[in-house]
């Protein structure tokens, strides 16, 4: 069961991307696939969702998403270069218009000094070449609340690309 902002977001994007005929596919680490639960917990989400990669370890990156292994032990999974290459990845591998990824410390511990729990990165992909990233410092407000503030995060990033991509005829 969704809380009613998170609900509310999901709902929006989805009838953002149904009335441009867009499709979204997502990849998720510290999230485990809640931002697909979020879409997918709609009624009629089929129009608008194409698939989800749930990419938890560094092996899972490298393999579905082609992650560079070099990217990965240059600057790890939980970086903004990981976040990028995971959503061009998406778009790699699915045949959707839209791509989000978010790779963080969930917590409550793997953290360290230079990547606190909390610490999460996003990166946003539209086919036609539009790209967003953020970084976002949670703090160590607990695993469900920084899971829950990811999710809404990455469905604003899905709706700022919507947004400005020109509907599909």
């Amino acid at each position: 069961m969704l809380d009613r902002e998170t609900q509310t977001a999901a709902i929006a994007l989805l009838e953002l991307c149904k009335a441009k005929k867009l499709m979204i596919a997502t990849a998720e680490s510290c999230t485990g696939g809640l931002v697909m639960g979020a879409l997918t917990d709609i009624a009629g989400s089929s129009a608008v969702v194409d698939r989800g990669f749930v990419t938890y370890n560094n092996e899972a990156k490298h393999e579905m998403l082609g992650v560079p292994a070099d990217t990965l032990s240059q600057h790890g999974a939980v970086s903004r270069e990981t976040a990028e290459a995971m959503a061009n990845g998406v778009l790699a591998h699915a045949s959707a218009d839209l791509a989000v990824s978010i790779t963080g410390i969930a917590g409550p511990g793997g953290g360290s000094a230079a990547k606190p729990v909390g610490l999460v990165y996003f990166a946003a992909a539209s086919r036609s070449g539009h790209r967003i990233h953020r970084e976002q410092r949670y703090g160590d407000i607990g695993r469900a609340e920084v899971r829950r503030r990811s999710v809404l995060e990455a469905l604003s990033m899905l709706s700022e690309l919507a947004s400005s991509t020109t509907p599909k005829h």
